[in-house]
């Protein structure tokens, strides 16, 4: 999908950055959670299918929150009242007089203050990961003390830069190096540490438990069960204080929306707003996916200096594409330092691999490899599923200069002469069961 166009809304002196995806027949304004960046949004392919998806059966409203992403910044200490003024500006700006609001996390604050203040503008109400404070209290059990809190934001501004506490927020993807690049930099680009700090300090004060019973709009509440950041018992106690509200627990870890089971989420939201869902495009197919990533690559950049390791970079670009193209293979996109491919069979994947880590080689790197055959979703150019996670955890098991395979590939490549030595059964991060692990000898 192309990306749209960003555009701004006035809020007094507060200029208020928006996208509008989708032309569907109803408004859904989309309040994001702590920090959001609407043009680094679309470097994400799982953030890219959550906004279509939104934006396939509604005209979708998307906007950073004042003093983040394309936003206006340095705005001081935005009230949570000022939020809501942010909502406005931008519904008056697309001329929307009536639209549904989808609050995430955080966003919930506002979308819920702005339904219990504008119900003539508010059609339905949408919670996903949200809470009614964040600070400890007798009755809100659920929230951080002060002490805790401070330990929090002591971390945020020590690993400020990193994929912080992805974690945690989104189990899923723990360890995937395409989606902690992408996080990390979604955070630095959303806001400074400084902000990013001012935010919490300022979400940690919020409370909007007093608010809610004023809530009189159809409200549904979806919280996943196993949410580490807002726990299930929060979206509970939301549901029973606003009137009528519908609670629907789901499945899963992953508070970040556009990981996990986006479509189950998506498919409640569609239908509790227009009385039916529709099914994603999707094909599902057998493939054998590559996953593979440079060793020590900051080192590697720090040796050789910027002009040199983009040179180096091109070349190793160069040489993926006309080796997948030689086993005929895919290129299916950029993770992080290394590549995600995809191939029909394991032996062009593995010979694939022994080619790429022979070229590398050639330029001074090293590569880790990770290959597993499973059954993917395939969406466009995009792949999706439990197999590609499970080459990206394969291949973080690897050493340097190593290729490391499931044991359905190593199975499957019976008869073709390679030779593979048993690793052992290892424990995967976000997999219940563990998984013998074989390298491939020679």
């Amino acid at each position: 999908m192309q990306r749209p166009e960003t555009r701004y809304a006035r809020c007094g002196d507060i200029a208020i950055a928006y996208q509008v995806v989708g032309d569907g027949p109803i408004d859904l304004l989309y309040a994001p959670g702590w920090l959001s960046n609407l043009e680094h949004a679309w470097e994400s392919p799982e953030y890219v299918r959550f906004l279509t998806r939104l934006g396939g059966f509604s005209r979708l409203i998307a906007f950073d929150k004042r003093g983040t992403g394309m936003s206006d910044r340095n705005v001081g200490f935005p009230t949570l009242e000022q939020r809501t003024d942010d909502i406005k500006a931008v519904l008056d700006a697309v001329g929307s007089e009536r639209a549904a609001l989808f609050g995430v996390s955080e966003g919930g604050n506002m979308a819920s203050l702005f339904a219990a203040t504008y119900p003539e503008r508010v059609s339905a109400l949408v919670l996903f990961g949200c809470f009614a404070r964040t600070a400890w209290a007798p009755d809100y059990p659920w929230g951080r003390t002060r002490e805790e809190f401070e330990r929090r934001v002591t971390s945020l501004l020590e690993n400020w830069g990193k994929p912080y506490d992805l974690a945690l927020g989104a189990p899923s993807m723990a360890g995937d190096p395409a989606a902690e690049s992408w996080f990390a930099a979604n955070l630095r680009f959303a806001a400074s540490p400084r902000a990013a700090e001012l935010i919490i300090r300022l979400n940690y004060e919020i409370d909007i438990r007093d608010i809610l019973p004023a809530v009189r709009v159809p409200t549904l509440v979806l919280q996943r069960e196993g949410d580490h950041w807002a726990a299930a018992d929060e979206g509970r106690y939301l549901a029973e204080r606003i009137p009528n509200a519908e609670l629907h627990l789901l499945p899963g870890q992953d508070h970040i929306p556009w990981y996990g089971d986006q479509d189950r989420l998506i498919g409640e939201v569609e239908e509790f707003l227009t009385g039916a869902r529709t099914t994603a495009s999707a094909r599902r197919a057998l493939m054998t996916v590559l996953m593979t990533d440079i060793v020590n690559s900051t080192a590697a950049l720090n040796a050789v200096g910027d002009g040199r390791w983009r040179t180096v970079l091109e070349r190793l670009d160069s040489n993926v594409s006309r080796r997948v193209a030689a086993f005929d293979g895919r290129k299916i996109k950029h993770t992080g330092d290394g590549y995600l491919l995809a191939f029909n069979g394991p032996t062009p994947a593995i010979e694939c691999a022994q080619a790429l880590a022979r070229d590398a080689k050639a330029l001074g790197l090293e590569l880790r490899t990770g290959i597993h055959t499973g059954e993917c979703e395939c969406r466009g150019d995009d792949l999706a599923g439990m197999a590609v996670h499970l080459a990206a955890r394969i291949m973080a098991e690897s050493v340097p200069g190593s290729i490391f395979t499931s044991r359905t590939v190593k199975d499957l490549a019976v008869g073709s002469g390679l030779s593979f030595t048993p690793v052992g059964r290892r424990k995967l991060r976000g997999f219940p069961e563990s998984w013998e692990i074989y390298a491939l000898a020679g």
